[in-house]
C-alpha cells in the first residue's frame, strides 16, 4: 500500500519500459519489468559453466552434462552461474548501474544472486569473495566499479568477506565498443594480476561480475588467483549472454 500510494504522490517513469511506475520501491522498475528480470536461466544447465544446454535431449544420458567448450577444458574456473538471460530488458538495467549511477541496483542484483547460491550452497561456499576489477582509467572515468556495488552487499548477505583489493587489472580494455569472441579473449589474456601484497593460498574464491559474455574474463581472473595459490575458484554473475536467433517476425530472440 505505501508503494502504491508513493508513486500516485511522486509518479515517474519505469527506466526500462518508460511506462508510468505502479511501484514506489527504490528500484526504478515497473512490477511488468521485474517479473521480466526474475525469469531465471532455461535447464538444464551445463554443469560447469552454467549454460544452458540446446536442448534437454543433449544433456540426456549424460552426467553431469556439459557443454562442448566445457569438455574442451576451455575454463580454469571450477563453476560458474548466472542468474537469469542477458535480455534486452537485462541489458537495459545493467547499463543503468554501469553509466545510469543507478547504484541501489547493487544490493538488488545482490539478492538475485544470493538465490541462486542458495540452490547450492556447498559448491559457492567460499573464503573470500572478489569482484572482477575495472582498469584504473576506466574506474577514474566512471567513479565506481559495478560488479563491487553487486559484491559488497552480497559480501554481507552470505557472510563472506569481500576484498576488491585483491584483484588487479593492467591492462585497459580496448576502445572499440564491440569485440568478437576472438577480441574478447585476446584483450583479457594475461590482463588481471594479483596485488603484490595480495594472498590467497589455499583459499575457496567466489568471483563476481555483471554479465558472463564469452567467460574470457571469468577465465582470466580464475588464472591469476591460480596462480597465487587459490585451490577452488567458483564464479556468480547476473547475467549470460546467450546465443541469437532472428525470428520470422524480425524480432531476436535468446537460444536457451
Amino acid at each position: 500500500m505505501r508503494e502504491a500510494l508513493a508513486s500516485l504522490i511522486f509518479p515517474a517513469p519505469c527506466r526500462i519500459c518508460a511506462r508510468m511506475l505502479d511501484t514506489g520501491g527504490r528500484i526504478p522498475f515497473c512490477h511488468a519489468c521485474v517479473a521480466v528480470l526474475t525469469q531465471t536461466l532455461a535447464k538444464p544447465l551445463c554443469a560447469r559453466c552454467g549454460r544452458p544446454m540446446v536442448s534437454s535431449t543433449a544433456a540426456e544420458g549424460v552426467s553431469p552434462p556439459h557443454c562442448r567448450l566445457c569438455r574442451l577444458g576451455t575454463y580454469d574456473f571450477d563453476l560458474a552461474r548466472s542468474y537469469g538471460p542477458y535480455s534486452s530488458f537485462m541489458s537495459r538495467a545493467i547499463l543503468l548501474l554501469k553509466y545510469g549511477e543507478v547504484t541501489s541496483l547493487g544490493a538488488w542484483f545482490a539478492r538475485r544472486l544470493v538465490e541462486l547460491a542458495k540452490l547450492d550452497a556447498d559448491a559457492f561456499d567460499a573464503d573470500v569473495l572478489v569482484p572482477v576489477p575495472l582498469d584504473s582509467g576506466r574506474l577514474r572515468e566512471r567513479g565506481y566499479n559495478q560488479a563491487e556495488l553487486i559484491a559488497r552487499p552480497l559480501a554481507r548477505m552470505l557472510g563472506i568477506p569481500s576484498r576488491s583489493y585483491l584483484l588487479v587489472r593492467t591492462r585497459p580494455r580496448p576502445g572499440k565498443l564491440r569485440l568478437t569472441r576472438r577480441e574478447r579473449w585476446e584483450t583479457v589474456r594475461g590482463a588481471y594480476a594479483m596485488d603484490k601484497n595480495a594472498r590467497v593460498d589455499k583459499l575457496r574464491v567466489l568471483l563476481v561480475d555483471d554479465v558472463f559474455t564469452t567467460g574470457a574474463t571469468l577465465d582470466a581472473c580464475s588464472r591469476a588467483l591460480r596462480r597465487a595459490g587459490a585451490v577452488r575458484v567458483a564464479a556468480l554473475t547476473v547475467a549470460r549472454a546467450l546465443p541469437q536467433l532472428v525470428a520470422p517476425d524480425g524480432s531476436v530472440q535468446c537460444v536457451l
